[in-house]
């Protein structure tokens, strides 16, 4: 059979002469695939009670899913060298010996003295999960590659789209069936219950070649060996990859940070990136086709958005967002089919695709935080896109008779210029009332005019620069000259100053985390959560009665820093913060909070679980839990073995009050599950503040030991009723087992909350 036959043949050709030797393959690659991306949630799960909730710890896990797989490639690739005989044995044989280092978990490795955390993190990670990973990565170029050894089997290609199917299955299986219904024990267990079935699977597949003479399966391998690939091809091939990984991972960061930080968020760009791959590497190229043809309008539409920082917060841009990386990702993805090698290279393309999806995933985790003050890596990508996207002309009015190039030319420059002047009417109309309409309609005159010039790649994507720029990047990139923004591996912080209102706010993507007043008379005031009416502010202000002038007070999460001005004198305050830019701010006097009243505070840095563990016991008479006011949830920090952490560092009858308050994670049931759990008594205070321009709705939760404590605290604040934290989970979080699924306010994320 020649090249071009059996690189092409269609799926009724390969069914028919392939058979059930077909679905073996399929299979395989299906239960290592669907292996692959459970483990990679389910270890750093494990990892977050050890390691604490920080992102440079998903940033460095990453990092490492990322080598592996690229590390997996490499060896498939220099495995398919060896004859069949010798693959197979030696890929059983290291199925085998992987297989040894499971039940999944980390290894017991302590840190190691002069060896920084951003590479021990990766160390412990590598070692515990290193070897199964790296062998069971190898599995869809491998696998291909012994499907094609048979020359009557057809070609592989579509093998590819399993794989991402498989993997797809995987990483929705974890956040909806895994996580709810296993304990991590169970996870793992059932895990490598299933490496056990992959390894059953491996060795059918050898089985099935083992009558293959050698001979014919070379011949196979070496079809079209004599057709070498140039390096231009190879660097297509890099940044056909690398742009939809990355733009995968920058689309989770701007939605999360810019437009919904949804819970789960993360897995909707991820399963979008997976399901291009099944479109793209499919036999039947219809939908491919009609993706690629539609992509350029989807991408000077949705793409157009990509500079805003203004936190619009709706479903629709959620789902502009994400259909943009949909067809992005399945119209590159099914270019890089379209230059698909013949088999004798097929592990050689997949190891290109491998080291692309690295660089796209390197730049957007690991640089661009250190590089940008914001999500900047998202339209940079976003404008890589459009320039290798397919681009047909949906008009075709320049390849017309009769239009000259000079009159195409200057037709272009109109053009070009009115799309100048649309986007500056479009940036003037989003600053006045109730100019969202006028600006959404000149929106569509500047796309029309994007279609219009499609025949020029170039001017294309100078119309969607110019959509930007007009709709939002004015203003983002103005935020950014003026210093308003901070960037850290934690999020980023934007820092504004209102003249009109005289106050100055914290916002960490779309969420508020404090303010303080610009008013020297009022820049004492805890604003915001933390008013005079809300559960910490009656809280604090009764210690004096409840618990002496000498109390011991600690705060997890610094924020602005507006708690310490709830300070009384003769107490003494430590504060806990994760991220070192919270500090800077209030050491560089941008918050004066901590400098102006608690000036003598100690401040730990660091992950609040594991610097209170280290702590020594009853060191506080009140711990205030204040790292639930964003919508993303640490949930190693409400565990019951996190609660046994703070009753720790209580003394007998200490007071314990946890900030709740979420738009879309009911976390009361949780908390009052784990009270119970624990034997503590456990008040309600929801604050709803009459004054709403400088107060926020805010929930929290009082705790103790002593119900008399709590009692008391009731007493001291009559007119501010407390209630009785009646909301029950079916059982309390732990490390080994906790889900927010069934705690998501559903309701909350049809509408702009």
């Amino acid at each position: 059979m020649t090249e071009s036959v059996q690189e092409f043949a269609g799926p009724a050709s390969i069914g028919k002469v392939a058979g059930g030797q077909r679905g073996l393959f399929v299979a395989t690659i299906l239960v290592g695939s669907f292996l692959l991306f459970l483990v990679q949630p389910m270890v750093a799960r494990m990892a977050l009670p050890r390691l604490g909730g920080a992102p440079n710890v998903w940033n460095s896990a990453m990092l490492v899913y990322q080598a592996l797989l690229l590390a997996g490639y490499a060896y498939a690739h220099l495995l398919g060298r060896l004859p069949l005989r010798k693959q197979a044995i030696i890929h059983v044989a290291l199925l085998v010996l992987a297989g040894l280092t499971l039940p999944v978990g980390l290894v017991s490795l302590a840190p190691i003295a002069g060896l920084s955390e951003a590479l021990w993190v990766p160390l412990l990670l590598g070692l515990s999960i290193g070897p199964v990973f790296f062998v069971v990565s190898a599995q869809a170029p491998l696998m291909q590659r012994w499907f094609a050894a048979d020359p009557q089997s057809g070609a592989p290609w579509a093998l590819y789209a399993a794989s991402n199917l498989g993997s797809f299955a995987g990483l929705l299986a974890y956040p909806l069936l895994a996580e709810p219904l296993l304990t991590l024990r169970q996870q793992s267990l059932a895990w490598t219950a299933g490496f056990g079935v992959l390894i059953a699977l491996v060795v059918a597949a050898a089985l099935a070649r083992r009558r293959l003479s050698e001979a014919v399966a070379a011949a196979a391998a070496d079809t079209g060996a004599e057709a070498p690939i140039g390096w231009r091809t190879v660097t297509l091939w890099l940044a056909l990859s690398a742009v939809p990984s990355g733009l995968m991972l920058s689309t989770t960061t701007h939605l999360t940070t810019d437009i919904f930080a949804m819970p789960l968020l993360w897995v909707i760009p991820l399963g979008l990136y997976l399901l291009s791959f099944v479109i793209a590497f499919s036999d039947r190229r219809g939908a491919v086709t009609a993706i690629s043809r539609v992509t350029p309008v989807v991408v000077l539409f949705a793409g157009g958005y990509a500079m805003m920082s203004n936190g619009s917060g709706t479903l629709w841009m959620v789902g502009g967002t994400c259909l943009l990386l949909f067809c992005v990702a399945a119209a590159l993805h099914g270019r890089l089919y379209d230059l698909r090698p013949g088999t004798a290279h097929l592990t050689r393309f997949y190891l290109t695709m491998s080291a692309g999806g690295a660089v796209g995933g390197l730049f957007t985790a690991l640089l661009a935080p250190l590089m940008f003050d914001w999500a900047w890596e998202h339209p940079l990508l976003v404008l890589a896109a459009a320039a290798l996207i397919p681009l047909r002309p949906l008009l075709g009015w320049r390849e017309r008779d009769g239009i000259e190039p000079g009159i195409a030319r200057v037709v272009l420059m109109v053009l070009l210029t009115l799309a100048l002047l649309l986007a500056w009417w479009i940036g003037s109309n989003l600053l006045e009332p109730g100019g969202a309409l006028a600006a959404l309609l000149l929106s569509v005159f500047l796309m029309g005019i994007g279609i219009m010039v499609m025949a020029w790649r170039g001017a294309f994507v100078a119309v969607l620069l110019i959509a930007m720029m007009g709709q939002g990047g004015i203003w983002t990139i103005r935020s950014t000259i003026d210093g308003e923004r901070t960037r850290s591996y934690f999020g980023i912080y934007t820092v504004r100053d209102n003249s009109e209102e005289k106050m100055r706010t914290l916002a960490h993507g779309t969420t508020l985390h404090g303010e303080q007043s610009l008013d020297p008379a009022r820049s004492h005031e805890a604003l915001t959560y933390y008013g005079p009416t809300s559960g910490v502010g009656l809280a604090l202000s009764a210690v004096p009665a409840i618990k002496g002038p000498h109390a011991r007070i600690g705060v997890v999460g610094l924020g602005t820093g507006s708690l310490a001005c709830r300070a009384r004198p003769g107490q003494s305050w430590t504060f806990f913060e994760i991220d070192p830019v919270m500090l800077q701010f209030s050491t560089s006097g941008r918050f004066t909070f901590l400098r102006d009243c608690t000036p003598n505070a100690r401040v730990i840095i660091g992950d609040a679980r594991l610097e209170l563990g280290e702590l020594s016991p009853a060191i506080f008479d009140v711990l205030v839990i204040d790292a639930f006011s964003s919508d993303a949830i640490p949930m190693h920090l409400l565990t019951r073995e996190a609660m046994q952490v703070y009753l720790r560092s209580l003394a007998p009858r200490g007071l314990l009050l946890l900030h709740i308050s979420n738009r879309y994670i009911d976390l009361a049931p949780v908390i009052g599950t784990t009270a119970q759990d624990s034997g503590l008594s456990a008040l309600s205070r929801l604050d709803i503040p009459k004054d709403g321009a400088g107060y926020t709705p805010s929930r929290w939760i009082a705790l103790s030991r002593d119900a008399g404590l709590l009692n008391a605290l009731a007493r001291v604040h009559p007119d501010t009723p407390w209630k009785r934290l009646e909301e029950r989970a079916a059982e309390p979080w732990t490390d080994d087992h906790a889900s927010i699924l069934p705690h998501v306010r559903w309701e909350n994320l049809t509408g702009n909350p």
